[in-house]
């Protein structure tokens, strides 16, 4: 009997010595998961609510870039206080009203290195043969040393003269040149039948492309073929008006991110004729005018009687050669930019982003890239998966939709004519 009752209080003093056990693990694993849950909220709260610099400025970034989708709000409303929201956006507001301060003077083109842009008439331009210093004169922007080194390697570039130089390498499947800009810049093609030079442009998260193209004459804004009821690709509008490179043009109504690009956004002029109504306050105007040269006015104002092309969107980021305050812009996102250098370039810049390898890039680092080329004159356009570049048959950046390699249809486009 004693031995079943010494076995039985074993038994009972093993149970209970469990039973302990099991609930220290228990108070245990509530106290991590408590550790751990108030860890995240003090995270949140960081993250949310810090002064922080750096902090402030990536919350603003997120918050900027989730609240200019159309359909990817919900990662900012869902998350964040919408007090919260608002005074990120509200960065904005200023920036935004500094943007009616400021607009082209009619003769900024008199303070610029050259008075008068080059023409299909001149020169440079004109299919006439060209020595190694007119090239170069040019296409300025080169690395001598790496332009040497490329022909060394490639004499046969230049068996029909300098004048007839073509290379490409800017097809999205295509790895670039060896040539490099003086600005360190990758060079992807250079034309000198139709003056055109592309270099890769890339930072920290981003990749896009420059396109230089050095006759502004040749610069319209070209419609797609049935305006009104549905748009085309850039390229589709340029292979139908003899253009060479295109870019993106207006933007266009897109209720619920399933527009067809046939109704225009803001006002538009194509070679001389004008459509669709002005945009508001704080919305900007590119005009090509009969003297070859971009103008950046309020879309507000009356169009200028020598206005051949025209689109609106905002925001300006240089006019008259000083960059505008654009830090109300700071989402990353795929940009387009079109502008004008103090040699009377047109800059034709669209950065990819919503990708992998490429997120995007804010309005004020468009600006950085532009000022490496002594831009006069630049304005951001419609971005998001409207962004692409078109060149010579190919696209050369990708859209931010995978699903539409060729970009989205669009209203009309700037067009580059072709030799």
């Amino acid at each position: 009997m004693s031995k079943i009752k010494l076995f039985g209080n074993t038994s009972s003093a093993h149970v209970a010595e469990h039973k302990q056990r099991k609930h220290g693990r228990g108070r245990r694993a509530l106290i991590v998961i408590a550790v751990i849950l108030a860890l995240l909220v003090g995270l949140y709260c960081l993250c949310v609510f810090s002064d922080i610099p750096f902090i402030a400025k990536w919350r603003t970034i997120y918050i900027q870039t989730a609240m200019d989708t159309m359909n990817h709000q919900w990662l900012a409303t869902a998350f964040l206080p919408q007090s919260v929201i608002d005074e990120a956006m509200s960065q904005r507001e200023g920036a935004m009203q500094e943007q009616t301060q400021h607009n082209s003077a009619d003769d900024w083109a008199g303070n610029t290195e050259s008075s008068s842009p080059p023409t299909s008439d001149s020169p440079s331009t004109s299919g006439g043969a060209i020595s190694e210093e007119d090239f170069y004169e040019l296409f300025w922007e080169l690395d001598r040393d790496s332009m040497q080194a490329y022909l060394d390697e490639h004499p046969e570039a230049l068996d029909n003269g300098w004048e007839n130089l073509y290379i490409n390498e800017a097809g999205l499947n295509d790895s670039g040149t060896s040539i490099q800009t003086t600005m360190g810049e990758q060079v992807l093609a250079i034309d000198v039948p139709n003056q055109i030079l592309l270099v890769r442009v890339s930072g920290t998260g981003y990749r896009g492309v420059l396109a230089v193209a050095k006759d502004s004459s040749r610069l319209s804004v070209k419609n797609s073929a049935n305006l009104g009821e549905s748009g085309q690709t850039a390229g589709q509008i340029a292979e139908a008006n003899g253009g060479v490179l295109a870019m993106t043009g207006s933007g266009f109504i897109d209720e619920g991110g399933v527009g067809n690009g046939g109704t225009l956004n803001g006002y538009a002029m194509s070679d001389g004729v004008g459509q669709g109504d002005h945009l508001g306050w704080s919305y900007k105007r590119v005009e090509l005018r009969e003297d070859n040269y971009i103008y950046i006015v309020d879309a507000s104002s009356p169009v200028n009687p020598s206005t051949t092309d025209a689109v609106e969107f905002t925001p300006a980021i240089i006019v008259d050669g000083q960059r505008l305050n654009t830090w109300g812009w700071d989402s990353l996102n795929p940009r387009a930019v079109i502008g004008q250098s103090d040699k009377g370039e047109i800059l034709m810049l669209v950065v990819e982003g919503r990708l992998l390898d490429s997120l995007g890039i804010s309005v004020n680092e468009c600006g950085e890239i532009l000022e490496r080329h002594n831009c006069m004159q630049a304005m951001n356009l419609d971005g998001g998966t409207s962004a692409i570049l078109w060149y010579d048959g190919e696209y050369v950046t990708r859209c931010s939709n995978p699903d539409l390699p060729e970009g989205r249809q669009l209203p009309n486009a700037f067009v580059y004519a072709g030799t």
